[in-house]
């Protein structure tokens, strides 16, 4: 029998699914993201991963650091690559001082959890996020598998 692959919407790039793991996630922001010609050529070709990446408030503006975007070969002849650069997110004023403010709170902090296309833009889903002790993320774990296994004792039930 073949595995189904997971579906994910057409205009997603790439997911944090560890952010939802490791943090309870409070409040979601849609920011837009300033990049470079390769870097957007890149994400085309689907080349972005978030798993460390996290927001950086500094100057009242925010930064998007370690979120790895691999140059394409054929794209990036001329330019000096870093796969890693600080790309600066674009919030408007107001949503700037919440996350400030629940930044320098304690035990907040804020994540990237996707990134993806809004019509020919690039935008990037943040989130406020507290994190998650060992047994939040066991109580986690133990809700996902009894929902598999409901939904595995509905479809068999059914199908007889």
């Amino acid at each position: 029998m073949a595995k189904k692959k997971h579906k994910t919407p057409e205009n997603v790039i790439a997911q944090n699914k560890r952010a939802s793991f490791d943090y309870q996630l409070l409040e979601t922001f849609e920011a837009g993201v300033s990049l470079a010609g390769w870097e957007v050529k890149s994400l085309r070709a689907g080349k972005a991963d978030l798993a460390d990446s996290y927001v950086f408030m500094q100057n009242g503006e925010a930064f998007l650091l370690n979120a790895h975007i691999t140059p394409l070969l054929s794209a990036s002849t001329h330019y000096v690559t870093e796969p890693t650069r600080n790309r600066k997110l674009l919030l408007n004023k107001k949503e700037l001082a919440k996350i400030l403010a629940a930044t320098t709170a304690k035990g907040q902090t804020c994540v990237c959890t996707s990134l993806y296309w809004k019509g020919h833009l690039v935008k990037a889903r943040i989130a406020l996020a507290v994190g998650k002790t060992a047994h939040d993320k066991r109580d986690t774990e133990k809700d996902k598998d009894w929902n598999r296994q409901k939904q595995r004792i509905i479809r068999d039930n059914v199908k007889q």
